[in-house]
């Protein structure tokens, strides 16, 4: 029986060039992103070993590098960037993604959440 055990990352900053307008394309704008992880954590409940678990370090490193080099129009297209990324992690069965861009509107933040099973792609 496969579990839904989740690691969620909150609030990781980094930055991309994002936007479909084009002063969005000239230099990158901060980015606020929440990645939640859905595995088994069985093995590493009796283990204590974090190669039985997810690396959220290394991973949070991976996004942050991904985003930085990405050059994308749409929120969107982006989280399905990070979606994909994350899915070469044969542990992860789920992935959901939020990505908030602060300066994207006037008094309001703009986000996107995305999020896909395995299965699914």
């Amino acid at each position: 029986m496969k579990m839904n055990d989740k690691v969620r990352v909150e609030n990781l900053e980094t930055e991309a060039v994002i936007g479909v307008y084009a002063f969005e394309q000239v230099s990158p704008q901060p980015l606020l992103i929440d990645l939640e992880l859905t595995t088994d954590f069985s093995r590493a409940f009796e283990s204590d070993d974090l190669k039985d678990a997810l690396d959220y370090d290394a991973l949070s490193k991976k996004v942050r590098s991904f985003c930085e080099q990405s050059r994308y129009a749409l929120l969107e297209a982006l989280a399905g960037g990070i979606i994909y990324l994350l899915f070469e992690h044969p542990a992860i069965s789920k992935v959901g993604v939020r990505i908030r861009k602060p300066q994207a509107l006037k008094g309001a933040m703009a986000s996107v959440w995305c999020e896909r099973t395995r299965e699914a792609l």
